[in-house]
């Protein structure tokens, strides 16, 4: 006797987006894909994570800007505990260092909102086959955008501490270093980052998102 051809699972897809509109136009697209299917929907980062504890999707389409939390941060906490899912980014005008951040926290990649059907969907399939999806336009900005800067460990620590209004000597006793040895990691910190003096070095960390703050 033989046997009946198993039918082939579907790559099931979770639309994270704050305009009901918008995923319902992706809703709408992706229900006539055989191979795709939607299974839920959020409206900001929040609900999203709780969305894809509760439905564990293969691909979660995520908008880079809404309210409660952010995609890159939404991202971030999802990929922690679902390293398995895969998220592509959704946006309308990101930056690169918007879509850089969304990357580093685990995103398979990005692409436009405006992006032709076929590309979007194309895109979903790329990611969940574990590949890396991005609009042209997004991928020459990550290419031609300047490099974000690596620090230490220390020297985040007393970056983040500058941030907070710490006096180097507050920074010292707090790292249990001596003074001088704070202000040669600033030094260290101020050359890496491009950055005059100190609050010059708070606008740009907070600019280009070197800390969790």
């Amino acid at each position: 006797m033989l046997n009946a051809p198993q039918k082939r699972k579907k790559t099931t897809v979770l639309l994270v987006d704050d305009h009901a509109l918008l995923r319902r136009g992706l809703a709408d697209l992706i229900k006539y894909e055989p191979d795709l299917e939607v299974i839920g929907e959020a409206a900001d980062g929040e609900a999203a994570i709780a969305a894809a504890e509760r439905l564990n999707p293969d691909v979660i389409v995520m908008d880079l800007m809404m309210p409660v939390m952010d995609g890159v941060e939404a991202t971030r906490r999802i990929k922690a505990t679902m390293p398995e899912t895969k998220i592509l980014i959704l946006t309308t005008f990101g930056t690169s260092a918007d879509v850089a951040r969304a990357v580093d926290a685990g995103a398979s990649g990005a692409i436009m909102k405006d992006d032709a059907m076929e590309n979007q969907l194309a895109a979903i399939r790329i990611a969940a086959n574990g590949g890396k999806a991005f609009s042209p336009g997004i991928e020459k900005s990550l290419r031609d955008a300047p490099s974000i800067p690596k620090l230490t460990d220390k020297q985040r620590v007393i970056l983040e501490s500058v941030t907070r209004g710490l006096t180097n000597r507050d920074i010292a006793t707090m790292l249990d270093i001596s003074a001088d040895a704070v202000k040669q990691h600033l030094a260290a910190i101020f050359t890496k980052i491009g950055a005059a003096n100190r609050s010059e070095a708070v606008s740009i960390a907070l600019r280009k998102h070197l800390l969790k703050l």
